[in-house]
């Protein structure tokens, strides 16, 4: 795989009124092809990696988690209804099942879209872009330890938030959306608070 593997695709973060909170990873270019993943956190911080089994080695030892279920995870993007904002994003991931609405782009997404796209993606970008976004979005860090010896750098280039959501987890309905709240606590960083589909570019070294 060489020293520096990067992933380039999308991060869906949300919280539900349960209190369980959804990480999802759609990447469309990776050293693995193209996949997802999805990161579960429950109410009383229990921890779970659903991911198909080619990749779940890696993030498994990138991340931090409790349990882990490989399985196949599928993410399908559908078009907007009646004009309103991006669509719709659904996820089918053993025990989980997602279907979030996706609004129009934040602020902040504005903001990013003025970035060049080549130097948001660039490592030493995430060295500048770090201290801001921890005074900015509670929890969210753009450069960090990934665990297992791996350092993690990343850089977002646009922001939508979350309108809508419906969620279960092995049946059982996790209620309304809401805000990542706690921050998750899968690596060195959370999703942002507001429930939001990032478009992203991630580089891990070692």
């Amino acid at each position: 795989m060489g020293d520096e593997q990067r992933f380039r695709g999308q991060i869906l973060g949300c919280g539900t009124t349960s209190g369980t909170r959804v990480v999802v990873g759609h990447w469309r270019e990776s050293p693995f092809g193209a996949f997802a993943d999805a990161m579960v956190e429950d109410a009383t911080g229990h921890r779970v990696l659903v991911a198909p089994p080619q990749v779940a080695g890696f993030v498994a030892t990138t991340y931090r988690f409790d349990d882990v279920v490989e399985t196949a995870v599928t993410v399908r993007v559908e078009g907007p209804r009646a004009g309103r904002g991006v669509g719709h994003v659904v996820v089918e991931a053993g025990p989980l099942r997602l279907r979030a609405a996706v609004g129009r782009r934040t602020a902040l997404g504005r903001v990013l879209r003025l970035v060049p796209p080549r130097l948001a993606a660039a490592p030493q970008f995430a060295l500048l872009s770090d201290p801001v976004a921890r005074v900015l979005l509670r929890g969210v860090r753009t450069r960090g330890s990934a665990g297992n010896g791996r350092h993690e750098t990343y850089g977002a280039t646009d922001m939508h938030a979350l309108s809508a959501l419906r969620a279960s987890w092995d049946g059982g309905d996790l209620g309304e959306l809401a805000d990542v709240d706690p921050p998750v606590r899968f690596g060195f960083g959370s999703t942002p608070r507001q429930p939001s589909l990032t478009q992203v570019v991630t580089t891990v070294r070692g």
